[in-house]
């Protein structure tokens, strides 16, 4: 009864009311233009056919879009443009000294980099679309485009760059003036939307004697475990207790208390995997619409399912890790803070020690966390092969869903905790991922 009353709390407070109605009328929104075709396409003929030949990659890279892409919607490039602008500009922050110093300039800083995003993610999704529109034409001799041409090349290029601008701004809508990450949540509608096509696909496979009851049990406990795992790394720290040392100012005595950095064994979240899926998924879409047989296989090399694919995910995954760990928590100022306030970790002497121990102990969090996230991610390739799972159970998409729904729990219980409500669980706070 308590979960109730607690999730009845939600609605007594009108502004978390008002934001979360906001959201999921955005969301609603978003799943409409999911399902708007766009123009001079057929797009059924087109998307039975994408679904028979592209095979893997194609069912991978329809996951982010919601199942546009194989229908060719407007919505069609879904939001990958805008995390592939995201993540040229936080590379530039590293090899760039004036972006990195754009990047410290606190609120004006953020908002100058949010434009550059923003202008890359409409360039990016102008030459995804492009190429596109290039690749149908050539596909059975255009036998899918109705007036084929530079008025049909031009009038996708636009309509799909409009579509992925306005599920930015959906996004950045959601997060100002709704409940939770906009993009994140975006990307969640569309996992989450192609769940019951999903099950309904493999109580039929079961029905028809395709996929044994026994193998589906497995399979549902496999689930059940995973989710449970991806949980309790999510969650996990390591807190590093910190001591501050007592100081006599006037007549009264400040510091000597005692408190900890909670260091996370997956800093990063669902980041790496959705930063390494976009980078592979960019150059095997393009290569998958030419027609010329060693283009084809190197298409076929970076689907999922290949050993090459397998190794060169892994390696972007454990890459990203540490590199937007580093990007996040930086051990030196971490140590010239607590040296400045007073602070240290017993047993480890102040500045220059500091950082280094903080820096040791963080990549060995790290180390586990891209183990952690490559073993999940690499799973449905697995049991695809292996056991010929009918559809993507695991990997990137339940990272997400999972990562998603604990940062917008976590948001929701802040807004009742402030306002004096008791949280959604009795137990202790829900923590975010991050």
């Amino acid at each position: 009864m308590s979960l109730v009353s607690s999730f009845q709390n939600i609605f007594k407070i009108e502004e978390l009311k008002k934001r979360i109605f906001f959201t999921l009328a955005l969301l609603a929104v978003y799943r409409i233009g999911c399902h708007i075709p766009t123009p001079g396409i057929d797009g059924e003929q087109l998307s039975r056919f994408l679904t028979e030949r592209a095979g893997a990659l194609m069912g991978f890279f329809d996951m982010f879009s919601g199942g546009a892409l194989s229908r060719v919607t407007i919505f069609a490039l879904g939001i990958m443009p805008y995390i592939s602008a995201s993540i040229i500009l936080q590379l530039l922050t590293v090899v760039i000294p004036a972006v990195a110093k754009l990047a410290k300039e606190g609120e004006e800083g953020r908002k100058k980099i949010m434009m550059y995003t923003r202008y890359g993610t409409v360039l990016i999704s102008a030459v995804q679309s492009f190429g596109i529109a290039v690749g149908l034409e050539s596909m059975q001799g255009g036998a899918f485009i109705q007036t084929p041409g530079w008025s049909f090349r031009l009038m996708t290029m636009i309509t799909l760059t409009s579509g992925t601008a306005f599920i930015m701004w959906l996004g950045e809508q959601i997060t100002e003036r709704g409940i939770g990450n906009g993009i994140s949540l975006i990307i969640f509608a569309g996992i989450v939307a192609r769940l019951p096509n999903a099950l309904f696909s493999t109580y039929q496979l079961v029905k028809a004697g395709e996929l044994s009851l026994l193998l589906l049990i497995f399979i549902v406990v496999i689930a059940i475990a995973v989710i449970a795992t991806i949980i309790y790394f999510e969650r996990g720290q390591r807190k590093v207790p910190v001591q501050y040392a007592k100081r006599v100012v006037g007549r009264k005595m400040y510091g000597g208390q005692s408190t900890h950095i909670p260091l996370k064994v997956n800093t990063s979240g669902v980041i790496p995997p959705i930063f390494a899926s976009s980078i592979i998924m960019f150059p095997a879409s393009i290569a998958g619409f030419i027609a010329i047989p060693w283009v084809q296989s190197i298409a076929r090399q970076l689907s999922p399912g290949s050993a090459f694919y397998t190794f060169l995910y892994v390696s972007m995954i454990v890459f990203f890790c540490y590199f937007y760990t580093a990007i996040v928590f930086n051990p030196i100022d971490v140590a010239d803070n607590l040296k400045k306030h007073g602070g240290f970790i017993p047993g480890i002497r102040p500045g220059k020690n500091t950082s280094e121990y903080l820096y040791r102990v963080l990549s060995r969090l790290t180390f586990v966390g891209a183990i952690y996230l490559s073993v999940v991610c690499v799973l449905p390739t697995f049991l695809i092969s292996e056991f010929n799972v009918p559809f993507y159970f695991g990997g990137t998409s339940l990272l997400i869903v999972i990562g998603v729904a604990l940062d917008t729990v976590s948001q929701v219980e802040s807004h009742l905790l402030t306002r004096s409500y008791d949280g959604l669980l009795r137990k202790g706070r829900v923590r975010s991922r991050r």
